[in-house]
């Protein structure tokens, strides 16, 4: 039988968002009803509101989420009633060119639930990222749930459905960074903050983080950051020159999504390095760089995906590092606020005033 529940709805560019009843249907074959206990609030929501992702308002925001399988459709067998899951937005299809490739965190065909969540009057709900989880419960494609150890903290577990994914992702999977690296992060919110973790993680000797901010720069040192550089006070490609022997980092992530931020890439990194753009640019930016100089530096110019991650090898592995005291997830959980909080928690964002706020349900 259908529920009605509140969710967080996005209703059209630009305008503040609102609670509304919201309409949940059963779920159908290979769906899952989830109730949610935490979501993060991420930029991805923001671009959301402010149309910067499609124009298919109204929205059912939120999707950095873990939360409880209340129910599953027909032929589900991953996961059951009672499961605690990490919701992802990649749930891989198995049979596009990516996955018979072997290479399913490229999956070109992720699954969403097939039928339609609706405002009250039956208006239909686009969720985002395929999930919808400011909400007290979502329908998702089963493929989205990713069943991990019920012992960790929700707010911190959801975490790793976007941003902190991301990050990790970028530096670990993507950057392959290894023992002895030496890494630059340019831009420390909350997905380059995840980056300085990853690269501390993965063994890096020598890390970068990069930020006006300088609160940011504190919450990156605390994260692993060995060294860090305000980009207002500093030329960065030379700063990050200074810190690696004048050679340029093995390893340098883009975290902001701009032009002049990937230059600063490109030259602070050292030669046949590698560059990761992990921050999300806009549809109108562009970038000019001397081609001779793309040639003549080698490496590897890569974009990072969601962290190139596999949410079913990747969720329950950092969940068990969380739990052994060794990745500090806590650390991006600024606050947490009610449903009704999120407006406010975006103003927060914009202003760099949190690494995430995360609604608690």
């Amino acid at each position: 039988m259908a529920q009605q529940v509140r969710g967080v709805i996005a209703p059209g560019r630009g305008e503040p968002v609102r609670i509304e009843t919201i309409t949940i249907p059963d779920p159908g074959p290979g769906e899952a009803v989830v109730q949610v206990q935490a979501c993060g609030v991420c930029h991805t929501d923001l671009h959301y509101r402010e149309g910067g992702i499609n124009d298919e308002f109204p929205f059912l925001l939120g999707h950095e989420a873990a939360g409880i399988v209340e129910s599953v459709g027909e032929g589900v067998t991953e996961v059951a009633a009672g499961d605690f899951v990490i919701l992802n937005w990649r749930a891989v299809c198995g049979q596009c060119r990516a996955c018979l490739r072997g290479r399913p965190w490229y999956c070109f065909n992720t699954h969403n639930a097939a039928q339609k969540m609706t405002l009250a009057d039956g208006t239909e709900l686009s969720p985002a990222l395929g999930i919808g989880a400011f909400a007290d419960k979502t329908l998702v494609a089963a493929g989205q749930c990713t069943k991990v150890d019920p012992a960790a903290a929700p707010a911190a577990a959801g975490l790793l459905g976007c941003g902190v994914m991301a990050g990790l992702g970028a530096a670990i999977n993507t950057g392959g960074v290894g023992r002895g690296d030496s890494v630059a992060v340019i831009g420390c919110g909350g997905v380059g903050s995840a980056a300085v973790l990853g690269a501390r993680l993965a063994g890096a000797k020598t890390i970068i983080a990069i930020d006006l901010d300088g609160r940011k720069l504190d919450a990156a040192t605390g994260l692993g950051a060995t060294h860090t550089v305000n980009a207002g006070e500093a030329d960065v490609v030379e700063a990050v020159r200074d810190l690696t022997g004048g050679f340029g980092a093995d390893v340098v992530i883009e975290a902001v999504g701009r032009p002049e931020t990937y230059r600063q890439a490109f030259y602070a990194r050292d030669l046949a390095g590698t560059v990761v753009l992990v921050g999300v640019p806009t549809p109108e930016m562009t970038l000019e760089l001397p081609l001779l100089d793309v040639f003549g530096r080698g490496g590897s110019l890569k974009s990072s995906w969601y962290g190139d991650c596999l949410p079913s090898r990747d969720f329950p592995m950092l969940i068990d590092l969380y739990l052994q005291g060794r990745l500090d997830l806590d650390a991006f959980v600024s606050e947490t606020i009610p449903l009704d909080g999120v407006e406010a928690a975006f103003e927060k964002m914009h202003h760099g005033d949190v690494l995430r706020s995360v609604v608690i349900l």
